[in-house]
C-alpha cells in the first residue's frame, strides 16, 4: 500500500463511487471552508495501484502558530479493515506531524450501530462496535461536543411511490399534509436574489429555538458552490402572500439531507407548511431515484423527557429510523495539543466563574 496526495479531480471520482460519500466530503465544502482560511489537502491510499481510501483534509493555524487538520465528514474507508486503517491514519499522523499540526478531527459517515425508527438496536442487525477499539488504539479520542450530529433520522426509500410512502406516514402526518394543501400552501425553489427570504424565517426560528443560525454569506456560498453541481435546493412553502416555512437540502450522491429550516411561529398551526415542504422533497427524492431522505441530526437516542424530543417526533411521523454513526473523535499529534487542551478548559472556567 502506497500513501499518496492526490488531485481534487481523483478525489472527487473516488468520492462518487464510495459507499461513505457525504456532502462534507466534497471538494465544494473544501473551498467554502478556503474561503475562511483553511488550506486544502487531498489524500488516497492506493493497493494494487487501486485507489481503496480517500480524504478531504483541511488545515489552519488556531494556537501558537502551529495547525488543526480537519477531514469533515471523512475518511472515506471502510472502518471495519484494520490493516487499511491503521496504515492511513499512521501515514496521515505522519505527514501532519511535518507539516506544523498538532491535532486531527475527523467525523466519519459510517454507522455503528443498526438501529430502529425508536432508536432500538436492531436484532441481527450489524454492528461496527470494533471500529471504536480500532480508532482508541490508534490514540483517538471521542469529541464530546462536536458540531456534527452523532445520531440522524433518516427514511429509506427502497424506490417506492409517492402514494406508497404517503400511506406509511404516521395519520397525524397525513392529516398534516393534506391540511396544508387544503389551505393553498404552495412549495417552490428559491433563486440566489431570495436567500435573505430563507435566511429571515430561520433567523426567528434560531432566536425562538434558542441555536446558532449562519449568516446568509453563508447560504450564498452554499448556493454558489453546490448549485453547479446540482448539490443544494432552496424552498419556500408560501400561501396567501405569507412566507410559512424555508429550508435547504443537500441533493448529493445517494441521499437528500435536509439540513437547515425554519418556519414562523405564527402561521405554524393554520397552515401546517413545514409538512408540505418535506413532503415536497420526499416526493422530488423519489421520483428521482435517491436511495435515502435524511432528516438529518435529532439530539440523541429518543428520550420523551429531552427538550428536542419534538424534533424527533416530527421527523418519525415520516417513517424511518435511527441512525447512529461512530462519532467524531480528534488525535492529538504533537504535545502543543495538550497545551492547547489545558488552555481551552482554564479560558472557559474563567468565562464561566
Amino acid at each position: 500500500m502506497r500513501f499518496i496526495e492526490i488531485d481534487e479531480e481523483t478525489f472527487r471520482d473516488f468520492s462518487a463511487q464510495s459507499p461513505y460519500k457525504s456532502f462534507m466530503q466534497t471538494p465544494e465544502i473544501a473551498h467554502l471552508r478556503a474561503r475562511s482560511g483553511w488550506t486544502i489537502y487531498y489524500f488516497g491510499v492506493k493497493k494494487n495501484q487501486t485507489l481503496v481510501a480517500a480524504s478531504m483534509v483541511v488545515a489552519r493555524p488556531t494556537f501558537l502558530g502551529k495547525s488543526v487538520f480537519y477531514a469533515p465528514g471523512g475518511p472515506l474507508i471502510d472502518l471495519e479493515d484494520t490493516a487499511l486503517v491503521n496504515f492511513f491514519f499512521k501515514r496521515l499522523k505522519s505527514y501532519i506531524k511535518s507539516h506544523n499540526g498538532y491535532t486531527l478531527h475527523i467525523d466519519p459517515y459510517y454507522e455503528l450501530i443498526e438501529r430502529d425508527r425508536n432508536g432500538l438496536p436492531v436484532e441481527g442487525g450489524f454492528n461496527h462496535t470494533k471500529t471504536l477499539q480500532t480508532l482508541r488504539s490508534l490514540g483517538f479520542r471521542p469529541i464530546k461536543s462536536s458540531s456534527q450530529p452523532k445520531y440522524l433520522f433518516a427514511l429509506d426509500l427502497n424506490n417506492q411511490s409517492k402514494e406508497e410512502l404517503l400511506a406509511s406516514f404516521k395519520r397525524n402526518t397525513r392529516n398534516h399534509i393534506k391540511k396544508a394543501e387544503k389551505m393553498g400552501v404552495k412549495v417552490r425553489e428559491l433563486g440566489r436574489d431570495e436567500l435573505d427570504r430563507l435566511k429571515k424565517i430561520t433567523e426567528k426560528t434560531s432566536a425562538r429555538r434558542g441555536f446558532s443560525d449562519q449568516p446568509l454569506s453563508y447560504y450564498e456560498s452554499m448556493y454558489d458552490l453546490f448549485t453547479p453541481v446540482k448539490g443544494v435546493k432552496f424552498l419556500l412553502a408560501e400561501a396567501d402572500g405569507h412566507d410559512l416555512s424555508a429550508a435547504m437540502f443537500m441533493t448529493y450522491g445517494d441521499e437528500i439531507i435536509y439540513l437547515f429550516s425554519g418556519s414562523d411561529e405564527e402561521y405554524m398551526k393554520k397552515y401546517n407548511a413545514q409538512y408540505e415542504l418535506q413532503w415536497h422533497m420526499i416526493k422530488y427524492a423519489a421520483k428521482n431515484h435517491y436511495k435515502r431522505y435524511n432528516f438529518y441530526g435529532i439530539s440523541g437516542l429518543p428520550d420523551k423527557n429531552d427538550p428536542d424530543y419534538g424534533i424527533y417526533d416530527f421527523k418519525k411521523g415520516f417513517g424511518g429510523q435511527v441512525i447512529e454513526l461512530v462519532g467524531s473523535f480528534e488525535l492529538p499529534i504533537s504535545p502543543i495539543f495538550y497545551l492547547h487542551s489545558l488552555f481551552s478548559r482554564l479560558k472557559s472556567k474563567i468565562k464561566h466563574d
